[in-house]
């Protein structure tokens, strides 16, 4: 096709937008809503899972130290423990720390308790973190497995209970993007034949005066691919505002959220390229496609 063709072509496609605007319009929007549906769909999943994730990250493995061993003794345990593959970190609490952490947490009252109390009967511990909570128990056997090792303590039920949570949420939000997906496009499908079809007498002309179909069809395909652009650019903007206002909000107290693990929200400056580069592509290839597709049933005259 000559450079001059695909110049008309293009131009036809961008003249069509501004003739066919109310419909166009119509179009925008729709894909707008459908795109910001999917997107915000998806940053809700990605955040939950990164939320989950953090208070994975805050679950530990206590190890209870047998009484009166070595050092040396002690530094190797360490060392066993450390060679996990599933050990994340790992640190010495000693009895001594334990012991002024429970004093400096008791009333004036209940340190007269211990006032009479000749040894100190905190244990040495090692306070681990894993790689993957839902290999936890897996990893506690093996420590127990070690000399010197009198107990373990972990949270095994919560760690089951987060996988449980984590599975169902990624089933049910699988599930809804994808119903929204399958949704955003029939709509798009009806709106953009719509469009189409207010100009099938046009099409119809062209066909009878020998146009060939992919030169009846390029300029739908301009015009799909703008409008498609231009509805990606607009979600883009609303997710933006409407994504910084909640992580403002999730961030106000800090204290209270990092405890739960809520400020490891993703920064949108994190996600800005990948959303807005997903947003282009979705926009363009749905209208374009969606626009082109709908022009088939009119080509065959």
């Amino acid at each position: 096709m000559k450079i001059s063709s695909m110049r008309y072509l293009v131009h036809q496609g961008f003249k069509g937008i501004w003739k066919n605007r109310m419909m166009s319009f119509a179009s925008f929007c729709i894909m707008l809503v459908s795109l910001l549906m999917v997107g915000i769909s998806v940053l809700l999943a990605l955040n939950i899972n990164r939320i989950i994730g953090g208070i994975e990250e805050k679950s530990e493995v206590v190890v209870q130290i047998a009484d009166g061993i070595s050092d040396a003794d002690r530094e190797q345990l360490k060392n066993n423990i450390g060679a996990l593959p599933n050990v994340n970190t790992i640190e010495f609490y000693s009895k001594e720390k334990a012991w002024q952490n429970m004093m400096e947490n008791m009333t004036a009252e209940e340190r007269a308790l211990f006032d009479y109390a000749d040894d100190n009967p905190l244990p040495d511990t090692f306070r681990l973190t894993v790689h993957e909570i839902k290999k936890m128990t897996e990893t506690t056997t093996q420590i127990e497995t070690f000399p010197n090792v009198e107990t373990t303590r972990s949270p095994t039920a919560f760690a089951d209970t987060l996988i449980s949570i984590r599975r169902v949420l990624g089933i049910i939000s699988g599930a809804i993007v994808l119903a929204l997906i399958i949704v955003c496009l029939i709509i798009i499908s009806n709106t953009t034949r719509a469009s189409v079809f207010a100009r099938r007498k046009e099409i119809n002309i062209m066909k009878y005066v020998g146009a060939k179909n992919s030169f009846i069809r390029i300029p739908f395909f301009i015009e799909g691919m703008v409008v498609g652009v231009l509805a990606a650019a607009g979600a883009l903007a609303l997710t933006k505002f409407a994504y910084e206002g909640v992580y403002a909000i999730f961030n106000d107290d800090f204290t209270l959220w990092s405890v739960l693990g809520v400020s490891n929200l993703y920064p949108f400056e994190d996600l800005f390229p990948y959303v807005a580069a997903s947003y282009a592509i979705a926009g363009a290839v749905i209208g374009a496609v969606g626009t082109s597709f709908s022009t088939g049933k009119h080509l065959n005259v």
